[in-house]
C-alpha cells in the first residue's frame, strides 16, 4: 500500500473533512452538490486497497515496528 493505494487514502480522507466542513459552515448546496464524487470516491478506495497487491514478511507475531517485543513464541518458551 505505499503506491497508489495509500495516497487514495489520504485523498479520500482529505476530501471527506473538506466536504464535512463545507456542510458544517452552510455553503451553498450548489458548491456542496459537485462534491457527490465522494459516493464513487469511498467505494473506490475500499477496492483498490482490498486488491492491492502488497505483500509482507511481518506477521502478528511481530507485533509493532515502533515498540521493540519479543515474539510470541519467546514469551511462551520462558
Amino acid at each position: 500500500m505505499k503506491n497508489f493505494a495509500i495516497k487514495l487514502v489520504w485523498f479520500t480522507t482529505v476530501y471527506v473533512f473538506v466536504f464535512a466542513a463545507l456542510n458544517q459552515i452552510n455553503v451553498d448546496l450548489r458548491i456542496i452538490m459537485i462534491h457527490l464524487i465522494g459516493f464513487f470516491l469511498i467505494p473506490y478506495m475500499t477496492y483498490t486497497v482490498l486488491t492491492d497487491n502488497y505483500k509482507t514478511t511481518k506477521t502478528f507475531k511481530d507485533w509493532y515496528e515502533d515498540q521493540p517485543m519479543k515474539t510470541l513464541d519467546e514469551e511462551e518458551s520462558e
